[in-house]
Formats: C-alpha cells, structure tokens, sequence
C-alpha cells in the first residue's frame, strides 16, 4: 500500500472563510448527512441576480445608515464569494487546490452559427476538469503518490475510465465570457468501489450560474490486467477524505446562504415591505 498525505483535520478548521467578515460566526461544522438539502436546491438559478434586485428595490425606497451598511455587506459578499455560495453549498470543492478549471475563457470558434458555445464542447470542458480534478488530487492533497495520480489518465497502470455522460444544458453562453469546472463525488465510495459518479458544474462567470450540469460515470480500470477493479488504497483514502470535506463544505456555504438571505428579507422589511413606505424616487426641487 502506498503512503497517503491527507489533508489535517486541523489545517481545515483553522481556514478562515469569508463569513468572518460579515458577521457570520466562524465554525467547524459537524460533517453534514447525506440526505442534507443544499440551501439552494430550492431557489432559482437566477437567484444570486434576484438578491441584487431585491437590494435594489429596498435601496429606492430611502434606507438607513445601519440598513446602507447591511445592504453592502451583502453585495460585498455576494461579488467575492459568488462561487462558494452557489457550488460550494452544493458541496462542490472551489478552493484553488481542488478545482478543476477556473476562469478559462471561452474561445469565439467554440461557437456555433447563433453565436452560442457549440453543445459538443461543454462535454469537451467537463473532460479537461475531471483530468484538472485528478491531477490536483496529486500534487496537492496526496504529494506522496503525484506519480500514480499522473498515471490515473493514461493507459498503464490502474486508471479511471469514461462509461458515460449525460449532460443537462442550463442556458447558452456565448463569446465573451468565462467558465469554471467543478467536480465532486455523488456518494461515498467503499473498500469495494470500482466506479464512481461525478456531479459536474460548468460555471458562467459573465452570468454568475451554472451553463449546464453533468453526470459522469467513471470505472476503474486496471490497464495491466485488462479488468475493472475496486479503488486502489491511495485512491480510496483519498476520495473518502474529499467525500468528507464536500460534505462539511455544503453545510457551511448552505448556512451562509440561508445568513444572506435573512439579511436581505430583513432589509425588505425595514424599506419598502412596510404599510407606511414610500418611494423614493428623487426631487427635482433645487
């Protein structure tokens, strides 16, 4: 069995997130369970440019110093942390050394006649995260087996292979705009796991929301034996490691949602959400 350089559950915790600087507690969250709703599951797609909107509106009406400062923490937030609150309270991995791909720019010849990125490419994009995804497992997380993670996207040793793919296409992006690629494991893998799926985001950075989503289906695949075989030791430790970050990610980003989107519902109800409001709309008195 090779050695195998986890992550410190320590080095985890003692990671500052950004909440600290709006006034949301910092803590270490309990691995959430499996069966957790993200706090966005049930909102639009569009929901990071709804929470502009309703700002927007509460801001029209006349607000308050103290409702001012509320309303820029919120977009503050909302422009920094735009990817944590919609992949990452999904349980998607953001952070440099897990991400796949990150703002790579979308290329005028990957559109098709109607000025849309051609449907055939975002398979293309979701192929290169997951070879990113691998490969940062390697030299970030398990240093000691780089060599084997290397080999894990080459015909040698034991590799993981494409079964298939299905692809859900959320809105077209076009040219220009950027896109970033996140991965994350759909369930905990096992002793005796020899495939895996993948949940996979495609990010539109011009739009602040997934362009499509995908599922992968991968096999493990021993190239010496010619057979499907269970997830080597190095493989599993470390995708039961990653498996375990997702899940606390998900439930710390779903925690700031649901902390932005009080914020903003008691902003609504401090402006224009009251019998007594009033727009303002400006005076052209001198």
């Amino acid at each position: 069995m090779r050695a195998v350089r986890l992550l410190p559950r320590a080095e985890i915790a003692s990671k500052r997130v950004a909440g600290d600087l709006i006034g949301i507690p910092s803590r270490r969250l309990r691995s959430t369970s499996t069966t957790e709703t993200p706090a966005t599951a049930s909102l639009s797609p569009r929901w990071l440019s709804d929470v502009k909107h309703r700002i927007g509106k509460c801001l029209t009406f006349g607000a308050n110093d103290e409702q001012i400062h509320k309303a820029g923490r919120v977009l503050s937030e909302i422009a920094r942390d735009w990817r944590e609150l919609v992949a990452g309270s999904e349980g998607f991995l953001t952070e440099a050394k897990r991400r796949g791909i990150y703002r790579q720019e979308v290329v005028w010849g990957e559109g098709d006649s109607m000025g849309h990125v051609n449907n055939v490419m975002y398979n293309r994009f979701a192929e290169s995260g997951r070879v990113q995804w691998t490969q940062k497992l390697g030299m970030h997380v398990d240093p000691a087996n780089r060599k084997a993670w290397r080999s894990v996207m080459s015909p040698s040793e034991a590799g993981l292979i494409l079964k298939s793919i299905t692809t859900h296409f959320k809105f077209p992006m076009t040219w220009p705009d950027h896109y970033s690629v996140y991965h994350k494991l759909r369930s905990e893998p096992t002793s005796g796991t020899s495939s895996i799926v993948l949940d996979v985001v495609i990010m539109s950075e011009l739009h602040q929301r997934p362009a499509a989503r995908l599922v992968e289906d991968v096999v493990v695949y021993d190239y010496v034996k010619g057979k499907k075989i269970a997830l080597p030791p190095f493989m599993l430790d470390v995708f039961r490691d990653t498996w375990t970050l997702q899940e606390e990610v998900k439930g710390r980003y779903s925690e700031r949602v649901r902390h932005l989107l009080e914020d903003v519902r008691q902003l609504e109800q401090g402006t224009w959400d009251r019998s007594d409001a009033i727009e303002d709309t400006g005076s052209g008195a001198g």
